[in-house]
């Protein structure tokens, strides 16, 4: 056994071990090392930045994307956000021992099928270190042990945020294990988390398409997919167009290295020549390149917008920029059609005055989220009330789109009886 596999598993042991502790505290003493988490990132905010910068650096030196860059990148108000965030969990209702569902057989047994922690779960992720800290705050208040490995990018951040967080699980009287980042910065370390099994009960991978890509086809662990966001916007053939150009700007422009940002524009041709003006104008100055079609072309020419012709690769990009590939549908059933071929799965969104094309575009397309005449940018577990998010589920199995905490439990059944036997 090498090294570094031997310290993984090692790690990953220790997590394993700190699972019985956790899924016994209850929910006062779970809120309290939230509390003391949310109050530790304020405290050592200078500390966190300082670090953060050095890993900033670095990835500017390797030429890391700007979008990236922006991902990895912590100020003040990004941890005080982080922090209300995590403050945010301990007001929502502690999930475990909850009854799912309970009822009596004709034979007298009491059933109940309740809510308990998954165990120990592996958060595998890119340039985000507010995921470091969501993801651990998200466990933590479902019961469950979080092993983080976030990218090398941002290792010195995530070994700071970690440290926080276990200093203050141990002011909460927790195993400071219930939070454990996973050592090593190469791939092989990836590799070596995700093959311990018996040891780790869930992956979930989150970042781009490559990352999800390769830990599915690589775990022996049960793995959730998560977040790969080519996501739609189509503007329908009677809509408010004032409406339909802040959903498109928003869904774009809101914040651009995220997975439910838009990556695809389609306009109905009826309202093409009444919205198209006014809206590449808007992207224009937000500094948006169009990827668009013959159709779109001239529209964008007239704007002044930055215009490429759109390829068959374009419509299946996640961007992370200010890029987007729009086109011109002839129909409602084209747009669906489109959106069919093209999509991931995460969101779609339609602006629409009409009620029958609302409910159709919810009923027939098969992503995690459906927004009408709202942004795309709204589908996050902040957003719906869930605090953080550890992820956007695209898969079907087990938890689909957002998830909170209540998507980190599993169940398990309690029979209670007075003697009685099967005959």
């Amino acid at each position: 056994m090498s090294d570094l596999k031997a310290q993984v598993i090692a790690a990953a042991a220790a997590a394993k071990s700190a699972t019985g502790a956790l899924a016994i505290a209850n929910s006062a003493q779970k809120n309290s090392a939230l509390k003391l988490i949310a109050q530790a990132l304020i405290d050592r905010t200078a500390e966190i930045v300082s670090v953060n910068q050095t890993d900033i650096a670095q990835a500017k030196a390797e030429q890391i994307s700007a979008a990236l860059i922006d991902r990895l990148t912590l100020t003040p108000e990004r941890i005080k956000a982080i922090s209300e965030a995590v403050l945010e969990l301990v007001s929502l209702p502690d999930p475990i021992g909850t009854v799912a569902r309970n009822w009596t057989l004709p034979n007298g047994l009491a059933i109940e099928q309740r809510r308990v922690p998954i165990g120990v779960i592996a958060m595998i992720y890119e340039a985000r270190p507010n995921v470091t800290v969501d993801a651990a705050a998200l466990c933590l208040k479902s019961g469950n042990v979080a092993m983080l490995r976030g990218s090398s990018t941002g290792d010195k951040t995530n070994e700071v945020l970690v440290a926080v967080m276990r200093d203050a699980l141990v002011a909460a009287g927790l195993p400071a294990d219930c939070i454990v980042k996973v050592p090593g910065s190469s791939h092989d370390a990836v590799t070596h988390l995700i093959q311990a099994r018996g040891l780790v009960d869930l992956v979930i991978p989150r970042g781009s398409a490559g990352l999800i890509e390769s830990v599915v086809a690589n775990s022996n662990v049960p793995v959730i997919e998560t977040g790969v966001g080519n996501c739609h916007v189509y503007l329908d053939e009677k809509l408010d167009i004032d409406k339909a150009i802040d959903i498109v700007l928003n869904s774009k422009t809101q914040r651009v290295s995220v997975c439910n940002a838009a990556e695809t524009l389609l306009v109905h041709r009826a309202i093409a020549d009444q919205v198209l003006p006014k809206l590449l104008a808007a992207m224009k100055d937000k500094q948006v390149t169009i990827h668009g079609d013959a159709a779109i072309k001239p529209f964008a020419q007239q704007a002044g917008i930055e215009f490429a012709d759109v390829t068959e690769a374009d419509w299946h990009q996640e961007y992370y920029s200010l890029d987007i590939a729009a086109g011109i549908v002839d129909s409602f059933d084209e747009a669906l059609a489109h959106i069919k071929r093209y999509s991931t799965g995460h969101t779609e969104a339609i602006v629409t005055d009409l009620p029958d094309h609302a409910v159709r575009f919810a009923n027939e397309l098969d992503s995690a989220a459906i927004m009408i005449n709202a942004s795309t940018r709204f589908v996050d577990g902040g957003e719906f009330g869930f605090g953080a998010e550890i992820g956007i589920s695209t898969q079907k199995l087990h938890a689909r789109g957002p998830m909170g905490i209540a998507d980190l439990t599993s169940t398990k059944y309690v029979v209670t009886g007075d003697g009685q036997v099967r005959n």
